[in-house]
């Protein structure tokens, strides 16, 4: 359901604070109401009873035994007449009456009443087992049509006339009082029960959203947290396969590429120093060495080819190796290696190589030193072989943990799709910076070629 949907979306601290303030306002009615209604009648019971206990102390005096009269005798009725109508109760009260428990009036302030008998009301019948009772209302009753006119609420009691020997109820004393005040200390007391009961709940409630609120602030903040840990600790993860499957297809292409490269180290052992070797071999078995007949000048000239062979097989063996082993570079700093490296290649070539390097000394590691050396290498030589080696140069840095070279030349650069899957050189220098986590690039036009890489020296640290 969309209320549903929408409530749930909601965060547990809004719902609580919902929920919470139906609840409370629910309960603070129900209870407001029990106590105003307790209090209300605490105040008539208390009023009626201080006022039944006046009543009684001046009325019962002058009653007769109740028990053994069906009505007040000439001389009771005129002391009550007398009574009733003079001093404090004269102004207090607004009518008054003596009920028997048949229901019949034995005496009244108002003479058409006496003797008269009326159906007896619950409120009658309570006083006659011995409870005082208290109302304050318009009156309603059958036989209070003079009180009902007045059309204001009175204070109507009715007080058990106990037997003093016995104490059982042998008549009602009904009056009506006016209670002027009774209204406002109603009013006052209503408003006080309704003014604690809002402001009790109201604290309470306010403590416990506090707190709620506080906790759910807290659950939030630490939701956040460990949103912002699982959508990091993803994209480590992602990160993390990313580098398995680039390292494992850099590990596939190395040993593809090391085949190669031993197939090709074998050729050019099989095709230069094997053939002056075999060469040599055959000499070595020729007629002219081994018969006596040969001339001393002859076979020192095929000693000679010999010996000529087998040194052209030892400098090309030589050349070989060069290609192979790398100079001692381990304690090398990097601006030295990229000194090396461009000096050798410069030796070799009869070449010139400008060179800009920025070293702020940075600790590198082997792999790096031999990456680096590496790469310069094997760039400049592409840069010789296929671009004539016109405006070589080459721009080195280390800075902020970052390693970068780029080697330029000037010359006609070539088609990138043309060069073979199989190729030693270009294919070699981007696995072995791949292997490292780095960035390697070619851009190449009519205007000249720029072979780059790149390498973060934290995250290689990170990978040890």
């Amino acid at each position: 359901m969309h209320w549903l949907s929408r409530w749930n979306a909601r965060s547990l601290a809004s719902q609580f604070f919902i929920t919470g303030g139906v609840v409370s306002i629910m309960a603070m009615l129900l209870i407001g109401i029990l106590l105003t209604r307790l209090i209300e009648d605490a105040v008539i019971h208390n009023s009626g009873a201080a006022t039944a206990l006046y009543v009684d102390s001046v009325v019962a005096p002058l009653l007769p035994d109740m028990q053994t009269e069906t009505l007040l005798d000439e001389g009771s009725a005129q002391a009550l007449n007398e009574t009733l109508s003079q001093g404090a109760l004269g102004k207090r009260l607004v009518s008054f009456k003596l009920w028997r428990s048949d229901g019949t009036i034995l005496y009244s302030n108002e003479q058409e009443l006496i003797g008269r008998k009326f159906p007896v009301s619950d409120k009658l019948r309570q006083a006659f087992s011995g409870a005082l009772v208290a109302r304050y209302e318009v009156a309603s009753d059958p036989e209070s049509e003079k009180e009902r006119q007045l059309g204001k609420p009175l204070m109507e009691i009715y007080n058990p006339v106990l037997q003093p020997w016995s104490g059982q109820p042998v008549a009602v004393v009904e009056f009506y009082e006016t209670a002027e005040g009774l209204a406002d200390s109603i009013a006052r007391a209503r408003l006080w029960s309704w003014a604690s009961v809002a402001g009790l709940t109201a604290i309470f409630f306010l403590a416990l959203s506090a707190l709620v609120f506080r906790g759910s602030r807290l659950i939030e903040a630490q939701r956040s947290d460990l949103r912002d840990k699982v959508t990091e600790l993803s994209s480590l993860l992602a990160e993390k396969l990313a580098l398995q499957r680039r390292l494992q297809r850099s590990s596939l292409r190395a040993a593809a590429l090391n085949e190669t490269y031993l197939r090709s180290v074998g050729a050019d052992l099989h095709d230069g120093p094997a053939q002056h070797i075999a060469y040599a071999s055959l000499r070595l078995d020729s007629e002219m060495l081994v018969d006596a007949k040969t001339s001393p000048d002859m076979r020192e000239k095929e000693l000679s080819w010999i010996r000529s062979s087998l040194a052209e097989a030892m400098r090309e063996i030589r050349t070989i190796c060069r290609g192979l082993v790398l100079p001692e570079i381990e304690g090398a700093s990097f601006g030295e290696i990229i000194e090396r490296v461009v000096s050798a290649h410069e030796t070799r070539t009869a070449s010139t190589v400008s060179r800009s390097v920025e070293d702020d000394h940075s600790d590198l590691s082997a792999a790096v030193k031999i990456c680096v050396y590496r790469f310069v290498q094997e760039a400049l030589n592409n840069a010789y072989r296929h671009g004539g080696g016109i405006e070589q140069s080459v721009t080195a840095r280390v800075r902020d943990g970052e390693v970068r070279i780029e080697v330029r030349d000037q010359g006609d650069g070539f088609d990138p799709n043309e060069v073979r899957p199989t190729s030693l050189g270009l294919a070699g220098l981007r696995e072995r910076v791949d292997s490292l986590g780095g960035d390697f690039d070619i851009k190449t036009s009519g205007a000249g070629t720029v072979v780059s890489m790149t390498l973060q020296l934290m995250e290689l640290e990170d990978a040890k």
